[in-house]
């Protein structure tokens, strides 16, 4: 045994469970406003900061002092505290394309059914999106959220050819896997003359994308409660939207053939979902790999298994090969990769 691969092993652990710390803290502070209160008060004492989010004075002193500790959040000296606008960002800006503290708010809701997820390790069946919860739903919307927002509409569409102009004059889209719609209502605010539709197996996703769409104010949007197998094979639909959502379906292949019959023969898919390597290996060299892999058996893969028989891809299971493969195998003969700027996801575009 060597020491010092001991040591570094150890180190290694240790620093997890630092971050498992810091998650928590992360998650209070973003749920009960701290990170909120702070943002633009200036150099603010523990007195102050509690006041302004009427919250308990010692408890917020110790909680700034493990945000300064983690170096999320700014000392000042003389028990003063502040958010520089490079920590608000990420931590207190839901309309910045930054904005990561949503990603805890997914997280720490999955990581209170233990009972369940030993048990599908044990059986080797998951749950359905659903059993997950309503805060999951919303913090995988949050997490998500800021960045598609800030590039949807202005980058990625208009990096398809002949698609937002199609989109300008009126068209049919269907967004399969639509969680809380925050997509296709970013869509029907940019082109009003198109008709959008939002199809979902997820109770809970449809409830709080209807949510949204009543705070959204617009009228050519409806949501359906609906699988992607359940899609009219009319080909009638101009632009076909999945995000971040094949890879969680226990039937993709299915899906992908329904959505080949339900697409226009000039019609358009876009498909994004996790950039994974092409093997599991090769994610062993993944920057995100030990992230992504936990989502997967936190959320992904027990989405994929929920169903007996269910592919069970999970977070990485759909790498450009797989996705190559699974579309011609539905008959789609186009399949050109796109880079808009986000690391975590793979873009196709997806043609008949």
């Amino acid at each position: 045994m060597d020491p010092a691969k001991v040591a570094e092993i150890g180190e290694r652990t240790i620093g997890y469970l630092a971050g498992a710390s810091v998650a928590a803290l992360v998650y209070i502070g973003d749920q009960l406003g701290l990170y909120r209160a702070l943002h633009g008060a200036g150099r603010v004492t523990s007195t102050e900061l509690a006041a302004r989010a009427l919250l308990d004075e010692r408890w917020v002193r110790e909680w700034l002092h493990g945000q300064a500790s983690a170096g999320l959040v700014g000392y000042a000296g003389a028990g003063r505290f502040e958010l520089s606008a490079e920590q608000a960002a990420v931590l207190a800006d839901e309309d910045d394309p930054a904005f990561a503290a949503g990603g805890f708010a997914l997280v720490v809701p999955l990581l209170n059914r233990w009972e369940s997820l030993f048990e599908s390790f044990r059986s080797g069946r998951g749950v359905p999106y659903n059993q997950l919860g309503a805060d999951h739903a919303i913090g995988e919307s949050r997490f998500s959220a800021p960045w598609m927002r800030a590039n949807l509409v202005p980058v990625i569409l208009p990096g398809l050819p002949g698609v937002a102009a199609r989109l300008e004059a009126g068209a049919k889209v269907v967004d399969v896997g639509c969680g809380s719609g925050k997509a296709l209502l970013e869509m029907a605010k940019a082109y009003p003359k198109s008709e959008l539709h939002g199809y979902d197996a997820s109770e809970l996703a449809i409830q709080l994308a209807r949510r949204n769409l009543a705070d959204a104010g617009v009228t050519n949007v409806a949501f359906h409660h609906a699988a992607a197998e359940t899609l009219s094979a009319d080909a009638s639909s101009d632009f076909v939207l999945t995000w971040d959502c094949l890879h969680d379906m226990t039937a993709p292949a299915e899906a992908v053939r329904a959505i080949r019959a339900a697409i226009k023969q000039d019609g358009t898919w876009l498909i994004v979902d996790v950039n994974g390597m092409a093997t599991p290996e090769e994610n062993h060299d993944h920057p995100l790999g030990g992230l992504l892999y936990g989502f997967s058996v936190l959320d992904c893969l027990a989405c994929g298994t929920s169903e007996p028989g269910g592919a069970g891809l999970g977070t990485l299971g759909l790498p450009e090969a797989v996705a190559r493969q699974m579309t011609s195998d539905a008959g789609f003969t186009r399949f050109t990769v796109h880079d808009f700027g986000n690391p975590l996801n793979s873009f196709y575009e997806v043609r008949p």
